[in-house]
């Protein structure tokens, strides 16, 4: 492909088997459809990825529910995926089948390549594996730039959820900062929209979070307080150049009592 992509990526739908239960007092079956119909109504992306936490209940009936709401809402366009703390490989392989889901953790056009990376550790903390490390290296294009998504974030954050972030950062940026053509990061799980680039981070490359479909976390909280914002998504746009642009969405009404 020669033109520019542009990725929609949702995160934290953190579903449970019954349609009307509420996380934090959010109806999180309703903020997944309601971003969904914003996707395809405003942005019409190339692909939907998912950067995980997609149960919340951990049952069989939340997995279905993600795959009801995204037939219910027609989404045409391939959904690629990768797994949270929250969800279990087996129930992602098992219910995340056929149209639109695609199981492939690589979209690439001439300029770009997306790679999707598994942090999923035994504990709600993110790990990547030198396995998985070497994979990344291995598939690198360097005649391409790269976004890299994983659900954990790598830098921390400032706020409670940093308990639970990427155990290894060392040996994952010594293998980041050996590879100048990855330009970008993108995680879910801290349940915000953040930015953090280099000149604040130290890193040599920008994280972008994006914000939960579920809730937003509250920051001054030490636990998982909502702040009141609606349910959110990001967008990348990159481009032929090898520039790229991102934003984010806020869909409905706010979910709580806005604390901050």
């Amino acid at each position: 492909m020669n033109k520019s992509l542009k990725i929609a990526q949702i995160s934290d739908t953190h579903l449970f088997s019954d349609e009307k239960a509420l996380h934090c007092g959010a109806n999180v079956h309703q903020n997944l459809i309601q971003v969904l119909s914003h996707i395809t109504s405003v942005e019409m992306p190339d692909a939907i990825i998912f950067t995980g936490d997609l149960t919340q209940d951990h049952t069989d009936a939340s997995y279905q529910q993600f795959v009801e709401i995204f037939k219910q809402q027609n989404i045409q366009i391939p959904v690629h995926f990768i797994a949270g703390n929250h969800d279990e490989f087996s129930q992602l392989d098992n219910h995340l089948t056929g149209m639109p889901f695609n199981t492939a953790k690589e979209l690439s056009n001439d300029f770009w390549q997306i790679l999707l990376i598994n942090s999923k550790s035994e504990t709600p903390a993110g790990y990547v594996s030198q396995a998985t490390l070497d994979e990344l290296t291995d598939n690198i294009d360097v005649s391409k730039k790269q976004l890299v998504m994983m659900h954990h974030h790598a830098i921390d954050v400032g706020y409670s959820i940093d308990k639970h972030g990427l155990e290894n950062k060392t040996m994952f940026w010594d293998v980041i900062t050996q590879q100048p053509t990855i330009k970008l990061l993108a995680c879910g799980h801290v349940h915000n929209d953040l930015a953090i680039l280099p000149e604040k981070s130290g890193y040599p490359v920008p994280l972008y979070a994006c914000p939960a479909t579920s809730i937003q976390f509250d920051q001054i909280q030490n636990t998982s307080a909502c702040n009141g914002q609606g349910a959110g998504y990001r967008i990348f746009e990159l481009f032929t150049d090898q520039t790229f642009s991102t934003r984010t969405h806020f869909v409905g009404s706010k979910t709580a009592i806005d604390l901050t």
